[in-house]
């Protein structure tokens, strides 16, 4: 009876010059959407089943104490920049303060002219300092402010690209953290086959090669290539991993449909 079994199966798979082989309709962009930053969810925008675009919001997370801290990195940036015009203005008055006095020069004599002109070249030199001080102390607040406004970046999680949301692990009031896996999208368009080919039919197939395919459900029938062979990830199992590649043109083909791959053998013999 085994023996009529394993016959009947060999002559299903092989029959007509044509090896068959089963596989699954995948989709060749499959996005895990992982969390940036640790904190509770606040919103969540969309739900299994749903169609998102690039760059939609998928969820936010609370965002009050970042906005203080941002606030507060926003304060002192205003404050730094107001000192380094105060001190940009006094060391404009002091140059030019002193730039009057030398043509004043002969309005004194020069005992007080020498002592004048280094009181203001001090005055001048001091009021350099101070304003480079500011800018640098402007660059570092600048960059302080940039950071938190990147973090505030991380609170919404943006799509990656189109496509079809199918599995979403958080809800509101969730807490996350950095990694954490969150969702996962699977682009509707740019779909392939998956199939597996034992090791003594391997002979009969060939990258690019042109192979038939059908999804018996849809009552779908069309041609595509073989993009890929890869081992499996069971060596025991002694086959291996094809992707076929071909173009979508029903909408209703999706991902984990059953398939079936008609490789042409009659060319394989002739070679």
């Amino acid at each position: 009876m085994k023996y009529i079994l394993l016959t009947y199966i060999l002559a299903s798979s092989l029959f007509a010059g044509n090896l068959v082989l089963t596989g699954t309709v995948i989709s060749n962009n499959k996005k895990m959407i992982p969390a940036r930053y640790m904190g509770y969810v606040k919103k969540v925008n969309f739900e299994v089943g749903d169609k998102v675009e690039r760059e939609d919001i998928l969820f936010e997370l609370e965002s009050a104490e970042f906005d203080m801290m941002e606030a507060q990195a926003d304060l002192a940036l205003a404050q730094a920049r107001l000192m380094l015009e105060s001190f940009q203005s006094r060391a404009r008055r002091t140059h030019k303060d002193r730039d009057n006095l030398k043509r004043q020069r002969t309005q004194f004599n020069k005992q007080d002219f020498d002592f004048k002109m280094v009181e203001m070249s001090e005055m001048a030199d001091n009021a350099d300092r101070a304003m480079e001080s500011a800018q640098v102390l402007v660059e570092q607040t600048s960059e302080k402010a940039k950071q938190f406004a990147s973090i505030a970046g991380y609170l919404k999680v943006l799509a990656p690209n189109n496509g079809i949301l199918v599995d979403k692990r958080v809800q509101v009031g969730d807490m996350v953290a950095p990694g954490m896996l969150t969702m996962v999208i699977v682009d509707m368009e740019h779909l392939e086959i998956q199939a597996e080919v034992a090791e003594s039919d391997l002979k009969f197939v060939r990258k690019n090669k042109v192979v038939k395919i059908s999804i018996p459900s849809l009552d779908y029938k069309s041609s595509g290539y073989i993009k890929a062979i890869v081992p499996s990830a069971n060596p025991m199992a002694h086959t291996f991993k094809i992707r076929i590649h071909f173009e979508k043109t029903m909408e209703e083909i999706f991902p984990g449909m059953y398939a079936k791959v008609f490789v042409d053998l009659t060319d394989e013999t002739k070679r």
